[in-house]
């Protein structure tokens, strides 16, 4: 499983390389306050970068955590319900 992730991460930063490499045009980001002159190929992976973290957040804060508290909440209850299993050594 490790040489498959290690083999797509090649393959992420070959693909990165290529994009920094083809996209070499100077262009000026125009944010709020302030402008910052970059390439475009950073700009390019640095958009993709940003928008797989904030797709991360949004899937982390819609399903994970209220998965986990779903989780946490059905330990609590089994926790706290009493055990109907039998000891070993004490049936008939």
């Amino acid at each position: 499983m490790s040489t498959i992730r290690l083999v797509v991460a090649l393959v992420f930063l070959a693909a990165g390389l290529v994009i920094g490499v083809l996209n070499t045009q100077p262009i000026v980001l125009k944010l709020l306050f302030t402008e910052i002159p970059t390439s475009s190929g950073v700009a390019i992976i640095l958009s993709l970068l940003f928008g797989v973290l904030i797709g991360g957040l949004i899937v982390m804060a819609t399903m994970v955590l209220p998965l986990y508290a779903r989780l946490r909440k059905a330990s609590k209850a089994q926790a706290s319900a009493p055990s109907t299993t039998p000891t070993p050594g004490t049936g008939p």
